[in-house]
């Protein structure tokens, strides 16, 4: 199984996460305007203790959950993960990245390096992604991915804020024939790492 390697991108380094990344992850994951749609999976206020735990997760992730930081100019500015079911050839990408980087592109230019990695390097049939569908940003850079909107669960998750209602998740995915179709060739200068 291959392991992740690090992906270049325009902007971008992806590699996988050091201990040195632990500042860069406490600087954007305990900013309650980042964590708003994550209330379930990211603490809240989050501490260097989390940011700790994150990171030595993500060096100890077994090789079916993949993940790079993300990196500009040399900071840490976010992560992604790549869940891998290899018996089904499929896997979900998860994302966030920090609040003065939205806004600009690089979360889609991040994704868009792991979906190739996936399908190329891993064989994927099928990555999916989802999220909470007050979070117009991030199915739009699902969308921008070229991944087809595949329905909403409603009432998906609880809030874990008291007397806030039940969550709706948007779930979309994109099938490897259509990533072959939007690829580009490799004379474009889109790298994989």
């Amino acid at each position: 199984m291959t392991r992740p390697t690090e992906l270049t991108t325009d902007r971008l380094l992806l590699r996988p996460f050091r201990m040195s990344d632990v500042n860069d992850v406490l600087a954007y994951a305990s900013d309650p305007e980042w964590a708003e749609f994550l209330l379930d999976s990211v603490p809240q206020p989050y501490t260097r203790r989390d940011a700790d735990k994150f990171v030595a997760d993500r060096m100890l992730a077994p090789k079916t959950e993949p993940s790079w930081a993300i990196v500009l100019d040399g900071a840490g500015i976010g992560g992604i993960i790549l869940s891998i079911d290899s018996k089904h050839e499929t896997g979900t990408i998860h994302y966030a990245l920090a609040k003065p980087h939205w806004g600009r592109g690089l979360m889609t230019e991040a994704a868009r390096a792991v979906v190739d990695w996936g399908f190329s390097r891993r064989g994927l049939s099928r990555i999916t992604s989802h999220a909470d569908l007050r979070n117009r940003r991030s199915w739009r850079v699902m969308e921008k991915l070229g991944m087809t909107r595949e329905g909403v669960f409603r009432n998906q998750r609880k809030d874990p804020r008291p007397g806030h209602p039940r969550v709706d998740f948007v779930y979309y995915a994109i099938l490897r024939d259509q990533w072959e179709r939007s690829a580009p060739s490799p004379s474009d200068g889109r790298g994989l790492g």
